[in-house]
């Protein structure tokens, strides 16, 4: 990467996601200073001792208040812009709290980039943006129609996004939750044993991030591929990896989960670039013409296929024992 020197803010910098872009930057010269921006005091007091590192500057605050963006925001080059409420159960009891941090807040921060002329912002969504189902998926849809509008009207600071699906270990995944149930030799639970997801490194999510700084262009979103697996054979992988015996128990849906995630829709497939292990999905920078957007329509979308965790390539058994051996998590869990 080209980037020399430069400084670099965090938003939600205490989170799984934050905290794996931070590590991947620290050793290197690409950020003279990187700064940590969070409500979570415990947390960040917590990575000051980790990290012990004079780069890491920290910052308290919130993206719902552009008052404290606006003083964390002087003088930084980029923004990794993670900050967010992403439990689905959450957000499907409190949709409005989802509503002012995923969508307002990132128009705060988008703003107060734009403000101080940062180089570049680079806006992290989940996959249950594309044909969302639950309070947390339509939030962050909208958040990044948020961050691609803006985009067609700023010159100095270019906006782009990153969609991921299941980041394996995270703190949204349910690897942490099985680990604590085999340790405490309990059975484990699965919501439905078809149930496919993503499964994607912390590494393979911060390459993403990488390519996005470089080579981003205003409105652009990356989508990473990644192999998924049933909730079951995940499980069961798991399982065997602890040399423990424990039972699995299925105790149906939660609130606002789908069967399958979809990475990327039909629409976005219809227009996206293949770049090897991941799609550019380039913005629509056509103005508010009418007849455009509502009127001419293309046959071509009904011939074509979304990207989901069905259809992506399915681990077997071993294939998921293979993938999880390679995880710290996993390696000193048992």
């Amino acid at each position: 990467m080209k980037i020399k020197e430069k400084i670099l803010l965090i938003t939600g910098g205490t989170g799984s996601f934050g905290n794996a872009v931070l590590a991947s930057f620290l050793n290197t010269s690409h950020f003279k200073e990187i700064r940590i921006f969070s409500r979570d005091e415990k947390k960040q007091d917590d990575m000051r001792k980790q990290y012990s590192n004079n780069k890491i500057k920290f910052y308290i605050g919130d993206v719902r208040d552009k008052s404290s963006l606006s003083l964390v925001m002087k003088d930084v080059d980029y923004v990794f812009h993670a900050a967010a409420l992403k439990q689905v159960p959450s957000c499907e009891f409190f949709p409005l709290e989802a509503t002012k941090t995923n969508v307002f807040g990132t128009e705060n921060v988008i703003q107060s980039a734009i403000d101080n002329n940062v180089k570049k912002v680079i806006c992290l969504s989940t996959d249950k943006a594309a044909y969302p189902i639950n309070a947390m998926g339509i939030s962050k849809a909208l958040m990044e129609k948020v961050a691609i509008a803006t985009s067609r009207n700023t010159s100095n600071t270019v906006v782009c996004l990153t969609r991921y699906g299941n980041v394996m270990a995270s703190r949204g995944s349910v690897i942490p939750l099985f680990i604590d149930q085999i340790n405490n030799c309990k059975p484990i639970t699965i919501t439905d044993p078809n149930m496919t997801r993503f499964l994607m490194s912390l590494d393979n999510a911060v390459d993403l991030v990488l390519f996005a700084f470089e080579h981003g262009k205003p409105g652009d979103l990356f989508v990473n591929k990644a192999p998924a697996s049933s909730i079951k054979t995940l499980a069961e992988a798991i399982i065997q990896l602890s040399g423990k015996k424990v039972k699995i128990k299925n105790i149906g849906t939660r609130h606002g989960e789908k069967l399958y995630e979809t990475l990327c829709t039909r629409e976005e497939m219809m227009k996206s670039v293949d770049m090897g292990d991941f799609y550019r999905i380039p913005a629509d920078h056509r103005d508010l013409n009418y007849n455009e957007y509502f009127t001419e329509g293309n046959v071509a979308v009904s011939k074509i296929e979304d990207y989901n965790s069905h259809n992506t390539t399915i681990l077997d058994l071993s294939g998921v024992k293979k993938l999880l051996e390679k995880l710290p998590e996993i390696k000193n869990a048992f």
